[in-house]
């Protein structure tokens, strides 16, 4: 994550101070944030489910990536700073290695919570309740075989990219 602070380096640094929210839950995507100092709550449903404090974090990436609302909200833990994306996209794809950057941070997030349903389904075999395993094995598939929708790409003259050729 300490290439990402790199290629941040020359962008806005906004302090945000404890308990103010970075990303709600359910926002537009509009900025990307990159953690240089502090800690950060994720939370989804008003249930906190983590805590970051690695200087070159990046929040708001997903709702970016999929063009989505934001699935979670962001909230400084402490009084934090922050580099500041405003234009997300343009900024993923002008800066060589910030895509590949921003990728491996997710990619390492998804890789841990697939670790954790693992951990899940054996701890649930072991005790023997079945019952759970297939909440848990559906999951694990979702996960695993989930493809988004092909992006499609437009052009001046065919901005929504329905023109068949």
């Amino acid at each position: 994550m300490t290439n990402l602070l790199a290629l941040v380096a020359d962008l806005p640094v906004e302090t945000v101070l404890a308990d103010a929210v970075l990303i709600e839950e359910g926002s537009d995507p509009s900025r990307m944030y990159v953690l240089a100092s502090g800690s950060v709550t994720v939370e989804r449903d008003g249930v906190a489910f983590a805590r970051i404090d690695v200087p070159g974090a990046v929040f708001g990436e997903m709702s970016v990536v999929l063009g989505r609302p934001a699935t979670a909200t962001v909230r400084a833990a402490t009084d934090i700073q922050v580099h500041v994306i405003e234009n997300p996209e343009a900024f993923l794809v002008e800066r060589p290695g910030a895509a590949l950057s921003v990728l491996r941070t997710t990619a390492s997030r998804l890789d841990g919570l697939t670790q954790y349903l693992v951990d899940v389904k054996s701890q649930f075999a072991e005790a023997e309740l079945e019952g759970h395993l297939g909440m848990v094995d559906q999951i694990l598939d979702t996960l695993v075989h989930h493809q988004a929708p092909v992006a499609r790409t437009g052009s001046a003259r065919d901005p929504e990219g329905d023109h068949q050729h």
